[in-house]
């Protein structure tokens, strides 16, 4: 990442924006949270791209270069968290790692009143926002981001996956296609991504599904679209990954 945009303090504030609105690469000497209440948030991060419904939250520690997109009619909240107040690790156990929160019930009316009243520059704010702070909780795994490819068979495998979704091709295929065996595939998806291909996939197919889905497409168009052998298999993946199902969360 090059070109980075510096801004000392992290904002706090609600922004309504429409689909596409974006932020380029910048850095906050403080930590932020960055909470979308509607529609879908992508934040990348040097490690890759998150994608967040209304059930998670990116975590952005002070200093880590980020841009931002959203994806449909969408209300983001920004929350900065100074480090003045807050100058030790938070979450996860480096406070250099970004990461992706999950937004309970009483998480998300915290970020929501954080957003709504500005930085914290009085007492009962700072209140309110030492409990957010003490309510940061990690996602379940396998966190919702498509990763960084950085080996060129990888990036190469990821070019006919994201192009042929629906089509779903096998390791195998895409082996035979990149020249690299298919157990040479999998070894470095492996070694290098720390996931599997089949995990490294799903991970693929539910970015794409949560744009189409906030584009207003219909669970089962979503579920051909992205290579769902039927529409109760991606419900069944969707909620396995966001705790809620697709129609529940997009309706």
């Amino acid at each position: 990442m090059s070109n980075i945009r510096h801004m000392p303090v992290a904002p706090t504030e609600v922004r309504h924006l429409a689909t596409g609105d974006d932020v380029d690469l910048h850095q906050h000497e403080d930590h932020q949270l960055i909470y979308a209440s509607t529609g879908v948030l992508e934040v990348t991060v040097e490690q890759g791209t998150w994608f967040t419904p209304s059930t998670r939250a990116a975590w952005i520690p002070g200093g880590t270069p980020h841009v931002w997109q959203v994806h449909g009619a969408t209300t983001v909240r920004f929350v900065g968290v100074p480090l003045s107040l807050y100058p030790g690790s938070l979450y996860p156990s480096t406070e250099h790692d970004p990461a992706l929160l999950l937004v309970s019930p009483l998480f998300r009316e915290l970020v929501v009143a954080c957003s709504e009243n500005g930085a914290a520059t009085t007492p009962a704010a700072r209140r309110m926002l030492d409990v957010l702070v003490d309510q940061l909780r990690p996602a379940p795994q396998p966190a919702t981001m498509v990763p960084a490819l950085h080996d060129p068979r990888l990036r190469e495998v990821q070019a006919i996956v994201e192009a042929e979704l629906a089509g779903s091709p096998t390791l195998g295929e895409l082996g035979r296609r990149v020249g690299a065996s298919e157990r040479t595939l999998s070894r470095l998806f492996r070694d290098t991504v720390g996931m599997s291909f089949t995990t490294w996939r799903n991970q693929v197919r539910l970015h794409r599904a949560n744009h189409l889905l906030a584009e207003g497409r219909t669970v089962t168009q979503v579920a051909a679209a992205c290579g769902f052998a039927t529409p109760s298999a991606f419900v069944a993946v969707f909620r396995a990954a966001f705790g809620r199902t697709p129609g529940s969360m997009f309706r």
